[in-house]
C-alpha cells in the first residue's frame, strides 16, 4: 500500500519484489500529482462508483482509475522515467 511518502508492505520478502514496488510507486507518483489528498478522495469516489457500477469489491477495486494505470504498467520498471503527468487520465473508462 502506498500512503505518501510510504510504500507499506505486509511481509518483509516484498521489498525485493520488482514489480510490487514498481505498482506502488506508480501510486506514490500520482498521489503527489494530485497534491496527495485529492488523490484519495478521487480514489474513494472512483471506487464507490465502481461498487454501484458492479456490484462486486474486486471489479469495482480493478477498475479504481488509478489501478488501471498501476497494474498496466508495473511490469514496465522503466515506466516512471518515461511517465507524463496525469497518465491516469487514458485508463478512464465512459462505457
Amino acid at each position: 500500500m502506498a500512503i505518501f511518502p510510504f510504500i507499506l508492505l505486509r511481509d518483509k520478502y516484498q521489498k525485493t519484489d520488482k514489480i510490487l514496488v514498481n505498482h506502488e510507486r506508480i501510486h506514490l507518483r500520482q498521489q503527489l500529482e494530485l497534491l496527495i489528498i485529492p488523490f484519495y478522495l478521487l480514489y474513494l469516489i472512483n471506487y464507490l462508483i465502481n461498487l454501484v457500477r458492479y456490484r462486486n469489491h474486486h471489479r469495482a477495486y480493478f477498475n479504481i482509475v488509478f489501478e488501471r494505470e498501476a497494474y498496466a504498467c508495473d511490469q514496465n520498471l522503466d515506466y516512471l522515467k518515461k511517465r507524463k503527468f496525469f497518465s491516469w487520465l487514458k485508463y478512464i473508462r465512459t462505457s
